[in-house]
């Protein structure tokens, strides 16, 4: 009776430990081997995961970084620090650049705009865009329902009196609200160039100004100032070459709508 029991339980003890040797040698024979330098860079990556690097993670740009000589200095969010860091991994270098952070073109705030309509639907610039480009009585304006905001997984931009904020401290350059804002009023600049247009309206200066009294009219007083060729006004809208800036402030000065700002 106990022979009834034990033969079964002999033949999958010695199935297993088969099957185990079997598994064993398999896992060798087609083992595919990681360098060890992937995770060492994964570490000094932020973990963000915010595809500013142009890959879905800090995982798969770890490995493009190994496997694909990728180049060193895509995130954003790392800065100098995990490009330094990375670089000491791989053995390389390279030319760190200035950090960037993101602005809003824009300051159409209450008092400067009107709403065109009242609207009651879904509360995101997104959908708000699609009805007339907008509540607001610029088309080219913030909207102002924070759709950045929402893509901000660094807290560093906030909707203030109306229109997107950026806090410079905690902008990391990552391009999320970059690419959540349907209006497309939000770039990147170097930090240490603070003179920045605050407007996006492609009208012509009276369309502008009936639109939004702080919208940049296109009178090119600022082109004309700069000594440096550093703004220039196309489709009626003046725009900052910060590679050429000084932050002189001589555009600051004499625009008569103020639409230009030095932080």
């Amino acid at each position: 009776m106990l022979e009834a029991y034990l033969v079964p339980i002999a033949i999958f003890i010695v199935l297993g430990l088969i099957a185990g040797l079997l598994l064993s040698v398999a896992s060798k024979k087609l083992a595919v081997e990681v360098d060890e330098r992937v995770g060492k860079v994964r570490e000094c990556l932020p973990g963000a995961n915010c595809g500013a690097c142009g890959y879905a993670g800090c995982d798969e740009y770890a490995v493009a970084l190994i496997e694909k000589n990728e180049k060193i200095t895509l995130c954003k969010p790392g800065g100098a620090e995990a490009t330094a860091q990375i670089g000491e991994i791989l053995g390389t270098e390279a030319e760190i650049a200035e950090r960037e952070v993101a602005f809003v073109k824009c300051n159409g705030v209450p008092s400067a705009t009107t709403s065109k309509y009242e609207y009651k639907g879904t509360q995101t610039c997104a959908a708000n865009n699609l009805l007339f480009s907008g509540k607001g009585s610029c088309a080219f304006g913030c909207l102002g329902f924070g759709d950045c905001t929402v893509s901000c997984e660094f807290d560093a931009i906030h909707i203030v009196d109306g229109v997107a904020k950026v806090d410079p401290e905690k902008c990391t350059a990552c391009g999320a609200c970059i690419k959540a804002c349907p209006k497309a009023i939000i770039a990147l600049r170097p930090i240490s160039k603070e003179v920045k247009v605050l407007c996006n309206n492609k009208d012509k200066g009276g369309i502008t100004r009936k639109a939004c009294t702080n919208g940049c009219i296109g009178c090119m007083k600022c082109q004309k100032t700069c000594e440096f060729g550093a703004i220039t006004v196309s489709n009626n809208v003046a725009t900052i070459d910060h590679s050429k800036c000084t932050n002189c402030k001589a555009c600051v000065e004499v625009c008569p709508v103020k639409c230009i700002h030095l932080d």
